[in-house]
């Protein structure tokens, strides 16, 4: 078992917090030294409560099942042999109802677009391989979001 921290920090200001009229500007520190400028969206909190720069936790949400799809998916190529030369991934989180007054993000759908060097895998062994990543991803198998892979082609 293993355990996982962020440290997540907010000040007020010197906002009206008490009428909602307070930034949701915050960030988040990382054990590793990162630290991530982070907000609500701008789609929950409209501007100049929210910070459009800022990652949202929705974003880190679709990030997250990204990299941890990603990092499984290369992992098991080179496994199995395969040199991967780039991995690009266009992922997509729908925010939708789930109950009134209550929201989810419903669905990641990742688009992956891989590019190989020397023996390439045909298009069953990819799927296998993405298959294989998404039965293993930590951050999917922790949501009750359906994630989907849709395979790309990697642009030249």
């Amino acid at each position: 078992m293993s355990e996982h921290s962020a440290v997540v920090r907010w000040q007020r200001g010197s906002d009206e917090f008490a009428r909602g009229r307070y930034s949701r500007a915050h960030e988040w520190r990382f054990d590793g030294g990162a630290t991530v400028h982070a907000s609500a969206s701008p789609s929950v909190v409209r501007v100049p409560w929210s910070d459009p720069a800022g990652v949202d936790p929705e974003e880190a949400l679709v990030a997250a099942v990204s990299s941890c799809h990603m990092l499984w998916f290369l992992s098991l190529a080179a496994e199995r042999g395969f040199v991967v030369d780039a991995y690009a991934d266009d992922a997509i989180g729908t925010m939708a109802r789930i109950a009134p007054g209550r929201q989810a993000i419903t669905e990641v759908v990742l688009r992956p677009r891989i590019a190989f060097s020397g023996a390439m895998p045909d298009t069953a062994t990819i799927a296998g391989l993405h298959e294989s990543a998404h039965e293993r991803c930590f951050i999917a198998n922790s949501v009750r979001t359906d994630v989907r892979v849709e395979p790309g082609e990697m642009p030249p």
